[in-house]
């Protein structure tokens, strides 16, 4: 079983967490809760797929994907109901995620031999669109386009852009891995405890 493997899995488990959390603020119902999660945690790696041309996606060769998204929701639901996870701690297992799917994203590209800015792309396609499915299905405005949310697509294309240099430069990969996951999950915090933000466009008229 490789690096990849499992970090793809603890990917989806971490991003079906994140979900779970987000969507109680709907009040959604177990089954409610379960496809959010489920749909978020795959999203990004369907995608990802889909503009590869890696056709059927991932998930339908292997349902411990989505065996691992539907157990991590159910537990979290259950156990958020006794323990009453504070709104904030979601923000913890988001970056996490980000991080996980990132990487995973990008070495999934780099295997298909494209160009290695097409690549972190396709690295952030894989950390970022799970959550916009999921905050849609949440009625939510999707994070990444909201103007009060500190530096998150940023991170992921900077984990990316290290990870390909690192392999570049003849790091071992899974070597490079971790320092892209570090970088990205301390990149995200950094922004949420320093309110860090991209520079924004003034309002019509100011």
């Amino acid at each position: 079983m490789s690096l990849i493997y499992l970090l793809d899995l603890c990917a989806v488990g971490v991003c079906a967490i994140t979900a779970t959390l987000e969507a109680r603020r709907r009040e959604l119902d177990l089954f409610g809760v379960v496809v959010v999660a489920i749909i978020a945690g795959i999203g990004g790696g369907t995608m990802r797929d889909i503009l590869l041309g890696r056709l059927p996606v991932y998930w339908i060769h292997d349902p411990l994907y989505v065996v691992v998204g539907m157990a991590a929701a159910t537990l979290t639901f259950f156990l958020e109901r006794r323990l009453a996870i504070p709104m904030d701690f979601f923000l913890l297992p988001d970056a996490i995620g980000l991080a996980l799917f990132t990487v995973i994203g990008t070495s999934i590209a780099l295997g298909a031999n494209i160009h290695w800015f097409i690549a972190a792309l396709m690295g952030v396609v894989t950390g970022v669109f799970g959550g916009v499915i999921r905050d849609i299905l949440c009625n939510e405005v999707p994070l990444i386009l909201r103007t009060d949310i500190y530096i998150y697509a940023t991170a992921s294309l900077l984990g990316a852009f290290l990870l390909i240099a690192l392999d570049r430069l003849g790091v071992t990969h899974n070597l490079a891995l971790i320092a892209a996951m570090t970088l990205v999950v301390a990149i995200r915090l950094a922004a949420i405890r320093w309110y860090i933000r991209l520079p924004r466009m003034r309002p019509y008229g100011s």
